[in-house]
């Protein structure tokens, strides 16, 4: 359970580096920028501290969600399978993920507290199109929570597409899951247990 609760803690300090960017801004400039802003945030809103979900879900909206390669991040955890499901499912199944990824970040907003985030030096060339920025969240009790992000060059600026905490990139984590559900169900089996999960995390209560 200590683990769960280091990587979603991992995972709400990873939101506060996504927001509203400006193209031009190299990714570390622009992950170090945010940072401070969203978690700012969610250590001065009461509102957020208390578990409001609709204040909680629109900072996500806000500061994260325009930021994400959500097609990049599903097809790389949907795998081999991503190529044979048709256009429809590939749509409903970033819909999905996508979801299940804000109610897992909403979920862990709440906690941030008294963390503060450190970043590693930051090395990259000028042709650079996929780049990797490293930091720790250190914490006033327990070790420091190492968080890496892959963000790559876009049109329209850097975007993330997987994110590592405690040593497991999101990606990774959600592939096996998904795999397993695959081969048994087919593509819409996932569509369908997503759907599910989805349905019981709006409907639990927002965790304090």
């Amino acid at each position: 359970m200590k683990k769960i609760s280091q990587f979603l803690v991992g995972l709400c300090f990873s939101i506060g580096l996504l927001g509203a960017a400006q193209a031009q801004e190299a990714p570390d400039v622009l992950i170090k920028r945010l940072s401070t802003e969203i978690v700012d945030a969610a250590k001065n809103d009461k509102d957020i501290q208390s578990g409001n979900r609709q204040r909680i879900n629109d900072l996500v909206e806000a500061k994260v969600l325009p930021h994400i390669n959500f097609e990049r991040m599903t097809s790389l955890a949907v795998s081999k399978s991503w190529r044979s499901a048709t256009p429809d499912q590939q749509k409903q199944l970033v819909t999905e993920f996508r979801t299940l990824l804000i109610h897992t970040y909403s979920g862990a907003i709440t906690q941030i507290r008294d963390q503060r985030v450190e970043f590693k030096p930051f090395r990259s060339a000028p042709d650079d199109t996929e780049v990797e920025v490293k930091s720790l969240v250190i914490q006033t009790r327990g070790e420091p929570l190492q968080l890496s992000y892959r963000l790559e060059k876009t049109a329209s600026g850097w975007k993330i597409f997987d994110i590592n905490v405690l040593g497991a990139w999101l990606v990774e984590t959600y592939k096996g899951s998904f795999s397993a559900e695959v081969s048994k169900n087919g593509v819409d089996g996932l569509i369908k247990t997503l759907v599910e999960k989805n349905k019981k995390l709006a409907a639990a209560p927002a965790k304090k």
